[in-house]
């Protein structure tokens, strides 16, 4: 029988594991010595931290990054054609979502394999769920342009959308642009429209704020190399 794909939580920030993660979650990534990774070094300090009890020097570590190559992938996955099952670990909450996993997933479908999604934390989803704004009608948007005035263009679409739908709007940035990005959102976005902006999600120094922009235009958050998560409900 082949083996299968398991997608592997991995914590926000570095609160413990057991708060965040289910115990029966742990004990699959415990049985597992086949991982897929972004960057090996984090992840056998994540393995450690979650007392993993086999020898870490045993382990199989395949790396899948933005330098990886799409004829790669499919090599990843040919210990399940021995029955092998593999674990694809995310750097930080679940795979596959704005995340490089859902390469490897693609390619476990089209051989066929058995996908196995498991509990954990989602930063998307937890500022989704904290943020009262439409929990029914909701876009991710991922991250948004880099160049300023695509930015701008980006958030006023952003802004329309979430106006015309009634629907929540998501996105992310990479934290030391975070402070750009909400100076670019004071400029754009109209005085009535409501942002959240949820900060170190589970961890100790979890933030989660709700404003119109007029409120937040008075304020001065501390964004610089946190990651957050922006909702826009317009």
């Amino acid at each position: 029988m082949p083996g299968k794909v398991y997608l592997l939580p991995n914590t926000l920030g570095l609160s413990e594991t057991g708060d965040v993660i289910p115990q029966g979650v742990l004990s699959i990534l415990h049985s597992l010595n086949h991982f897929i990774v972004e960057d090996i070094r984090n992840a056998r300090r994540f393995l450690v931290r979650t007392s993993y009890p086999q020898k870490i020097d045993d382990i199989v570590f395949f790396e899948l990054n933005k330098h990886t190559a799409e004829s790669e992938i499919p090599e990843f996955l040919l210990p399940c054609d021995k029955g092998i099952d593999i674990g694809v670990l995310s750097e930080a909450g679940v795979p596959a979502v704005a995340d490089p996993g859902a390469r490897v997933v693609a390619s476990a479908h089209e051989k066929g394999l058995k996908v196995v999604p498991l509990t954990g934390p989602s930063s998307i989803l937890l500022a989704l769920m904290a943020s009262g704004f439409n929990g029914q009608s909701f876009a991710f948007r991922g991250y948004l342009p880099v160049e300023k005035s695509e930015l701008s263009r980006s958030l006023r679409d952003i802004e329309n959308t979430s106006r015309k739908e009634k629907q929540t709007q998501i996105f992310i940035e990479t934290p030391y642009r975070n402070k750009r990005l909400f100076e670019e959102i004071m400029k754009t976005c109209q005085s009535s429209t409501r942002l959240c902006i949820a900060k170190n999600l589970t961890t100790a120094d979890e933030s989660i704020e709700v404003k119109t922009i007029e409120k937040w235009r008075k304020s001065d958050p501390d964004l610089d190399k946190i990651p957050a998560v922006f909702l826009i409900q317009a």
